[in-house]
């Protein structure tokens, strides 16, 4: 999913997916090390969308925190 895309959700829509990605992410590393894993570029991809996430979540908290600043 690209960042445009995600920068188009809700804040709660971003730590369900968050989530999501997590358990992913943790299902991946076990078929990993059990040797059941074939796509070894998923771990990669995975990671990368929740830090692709996780930046858009911090971009929001940031921008909310400058916004309470400024009043």
């Amino acid at each position: 999913m690209k960042a445009s895309e995600l920068r188009e959700k809700t804040l709660d829509e971003l730590h369900a997916l968050s989530d999501e990605r997590r358990r992913e992410l943790f299902d991946l590393r076990f078929k990993h090390y059990t040797g059941q894993l074939v796509n070894t570029a998923a771990l990669r991809t995975a990671r990368r969308a929740i830090a692709r996430i996780e930046t858009i979540i911090r971009e929001r908290e940031i921008s909310q925190t400058a916004g309470a600043e400024a009043k």
